[in-house]
């Protein structure tokens, strides 16, 4: 029997574990519900279990009793999995018996990842002796903008078998843009990098009627608003592109009063490291720049999110053979250009050669007109579970069946 097939079998487990996480969305580092459905979900697997320290994730190991390797020597080479858990700070709206109730919601398909990797490591345990080598299964909590990944990299989940891992593979669901049960990938950059920026320029008040009498910092604000624009366009080649969005901006409290103070909140996008770094150089000279020119200053408040997922071109071309092997030619396709949201998947992919890819979970046959990730009325098709459980076993038997 092939993973597909076992997978068919599993297909009714998942959906209802699935269905179980749905219901108990939790956000951030601290998920212990998620844990404990997970342990529940991994118990009598012959798996070497360690739990997170800083943050509730898990991370299980199995040992394949398979022959090594052709040329490969002790100690066995080991693959990774991974599945975030964490949920978005959203209210459901989608109407399902099994809805999520209260603030929070699995509204970007994290559930499903959740159980496909509690799939694949059923599918791996059952067949552990054909396994020449070992698997680490990273079950992730913060993805959702708390750098998850980076913590458990931290804590050794890339050498928790030992020797580090010599390859890690991870899929994400989306509920539009794709058709349901479609891969799809790219070698290079996949998903961009994402930093976060606080901005307040200080001013000083003054009355509405006598702003000569004061330092306006609403206008400097407003004008370095509209001046990163033209930084994005006039400072960076439109080959390696950026985006720069300023999603709030706070000032003021009454209409002839001017403020001390004005801020806004800038997210950037970049899609090479190079780019990142220069972006954030080049942002921080201009908000300096102009708050100087108007006789003002500005407070600069950095958050770093996460690098670019950049996939490993060899690891690209195993996922397409496997993905059209096992589940048809016409289920797989390379997309043009990365996708602007970004992954803290990177960094594992900063560390280890291997892949990211999305899998299309659309409940609609209309997948264009569907709500997206992150959206309340975002809806997954539990069907892809079995086929993306068999995706992520397959991957890790044949890699390290390759040694």
């Amino acid at each position: 029997m092939t993973y597909t097939d076992y997978a068919k079998a599993l297909q009714e487990d998942l959906v209802h574990l699935r269905r179980d996480l749905h219901r108990i969305p939790e956000i951030g580092l601290d998920l212990p519900r998620t844990q404990e459905r997970v342990l529940a979900a991994l118990d009598g697997l012959p798996l070497e279990i360690t739990l997170g320290a800083e943050l509730n994730s898990v991370t299980a190991v199995l040992r394949g009793t398979g022959p090594a390797a052709a040329g490969v020597h002790a100690p066995k080479q080991a693959v990774l999995l991974r599945g975030d858990m964490d949920a978005l700070p959203v209210v459901e709206r989608t109407g399902r018996d099994f809805a999520a109730e209260g603030p929070n919601m699995h509204a970007c398909g994290h559930d499903l990842h959740t159980a496909m990797l509690v799939g694949a490591a059923r599918l791996l345990s059952a067949n552990r002796g054909r396994l020449a080598g070992d698997v680490v299964f990273m079950f992730q909590p913060g993805e959702e903008g708390n750098d998850g990944a980076g913590r458990m990299i931290r804590e050794g989940v890339l050498d928790a078998a030992g020797p580090r891992v010599i390859g890690a593979y991870g899929l994400h669901v989306m509920s539009d843009k794709l058709p349901r049960g479609h891969f799809v990938s790219r070698a290079g950059t996949f998903m961009a990098g994402a930093d976060e920026i606080l901005v307040t320029v200080r001013g000083a008040g003054a009355h509405g009627s006598r702003p000569h009498t004061g330092k306006d910092p609403i206008p400097v604000a407003c004008e370095m608003v509209l001046a990163l624009q033209t930084l994005v366009t006039r400072k960076f080649d439109i080959y390696d592109p950026v985006v720069i969005t300023v999603g709030a901006f706070h000032a003021g409290t009454a209409s002839n009063i001017i403020p001390d103070d004005a801020a806004f909140h800038v997210t950037m996008r970049s899609f090479s490291r190079e780019s990142r770094a220069k972006l954030l150089d080049a942002v921080v000279d201009l908000l300096n720049g102009l708050a100087s020119a108007y006789g003002t200053s500005v407070d600069i408040t950095y958050k770093e999110q996460y690098p670019p997922t950049v996939n490993h071109a060899a690891d690209v071309d195993f996922l397409e053979e496997v993905v059209r092997e096992i589940h048809g030619e016409e289920r797989f396709s390379r997309i043009p250009n990365p996708n602007p949201g970004a992954e803290d998947f990177s960094r594992v992919l900063e560390e280890v050669p291997g892949t990211y890819a999305f899998l299309g979970a659309c409940t609609r046959e209309d997948f264009t007109t569907a709500p997206s990730n992150h959206s309340p009325l975002a809806d997954f098709d539990d069907s892809v579970l079995g086929d993306g459980a068999a995706l992520l076993a397959e991957l890790a038997d044949r890699r390290l069946a390759r040694g």
